[in-house]
């Protein structure tokens, strides 16, 4: 079993803003002891000194993930601080909104040498001590584009699902050889985070999350929940879910959906020009921040807290529960064809939601 938060060193890439940066924070209020490892050493101290304000433990450790000699170093100075890593957490990415035509090669490859092969970097550099300690938790974020690509989106979508047959690969060589190192991958939906803003765009607007877009909030739990349960995936938001269940069910008509209109071009466009301001060679300088400009996308996810950050039984109760609720209905429906008039769709749907989080 994992050791409880408060007795955990846990490392963070990525840990200067957004998801990253709040994970520390409460990673920092709930006791642990924290490595923080970003470009921005600026933005490091401030989190650092957050943390140590709320009574954690914080050693920064400026990294360029797509450096392997760099996250080797961030490794090694984890455990010569704190004699252990309970806890690695590979979250630094960044992004190209672009047409496969507009990509270069050039931003392709940094892609894959941030968003892929720092995750691997990070795999490899500290599998070997966990292996070595008797066990721990490595967790990998993914995204809902792991499942699913979106236009404008192709170097990144193809890291994503770079990053999840990664992971896949990885634990089950873990659980065959019973090392005790646990394996989770997080798949966000869009979340309102910086991440947008430090985006490279070649669309001719400030690239947005599709909505709904989630609180990063909402990731950094699933992160800390994994940090204490083995658990194999995590979808974080209800879109996320819906996306993987309509890729599973039907690409081709997924594809139809998303393009009809051009409605999933039209939904990652922000009604602003782009700063042409990005991090995709060069850190952002000065304090970061945690959210976004995208408050009003944003949405809370009951999904999210009752199907993914609750233990299995729970689970199986709730889905059991909403599958029963569902039968109920629709059997009343059967047998007084009358209420098909009266309940409509959208009456039927508030009536699942009292009881059932529909994404």
């Amino acid at each position: 079993m994992p050791r409880p938060i408060n007795e955990q060193v846990v490392v963070i890439t990525g840990a200067s803003s957004g998801i990253g940066r709040q994970t520390a924070l409460k990673l920092g209020q709930l006791g642990a002891s924290v490595v923080l490892a970003a470009r921005n050493g600026e933005a490091l101290v401030e989190v650092a000194d957050e943390i140590r304000r709320s009574g954690g433990q914080a050693l920064v450790v400026p990294t360029d993930v797509s450096d392997w000699n760099q996250v080797q170093q961030l490794a090694q100075q984890a455990i010569s601080t704190f004699g252990r890593v309970d806890t690695w957490i590979n979250d630094a990415a960044t992004s190209v909104y672009a047409t496969v035509e507009d990509t270069t090669l050039q931003e392709y490859e940094q892609l894959i040498q941030v968003n892929y092969l720092g995750t691997v970097y990070g795999v490899k550099a500290i599998l070997p001590h966990m292996k070595q300690q008797g066990g721990g938790t490595i967790i990998n974020l993914g995204s809902v584009e792991s499942q699913r690509a979106l236009p404008y989106h192709s170097a990144y979508s193809a890291t994503k699902h770079a990053v999840k047959g990664f992971t896949e690969a990885l634990r089950m060589e873990q659980e065959r050889e019973k090392s005790g190192v646990n394996i989770t991958l997080i798949m966000p939906a869009g979340i309102n985070t910086p991440f947008f803003n430090h985006s490279r765009s070649k669309i001719g607007a400030q690239p947005q999350p599709a909505p709904p877009a989630y609180p990063p909030e909402l990731v950094a739990d699933a992160i800390i929940y994994a940090a204490q349960h083995k658990v194999r995936d995590i979808y974080v938001g209800g879109a996320s879910w819906l996306f993987t269940l309509m890729e599973r069910i039907s690409p081709k008509l997924t594809d139809k959906l998303m393009t009809m209109g051009g409605m999933m071009f039209r939904l990652q466009k922000a009604n602003r020009p782009d700063d042409q301001v990005d991090n995709l060679y060069q850190p952002m300088t000065g304090p970061g921040r945690v959210h976004g400009d995208y408050a009003h996308l944003t949405k809370p996810s009951l999904y999210t807290r009752l199907f993914e950050l609750t233990p299995t039984l729970p689970r199986l109760v709730m889905m059991g529960l909403g599958a029963l609720i569902g039968m109920t209905l629709l059997r009343r429906r059967n047998e007084k064809p009358e209420l098909t008039e009266r309940i409509k769709p959208h009456r039927l749907r508030r009536k699942l939601e009292e009881v059932l989080p529909l994404p």
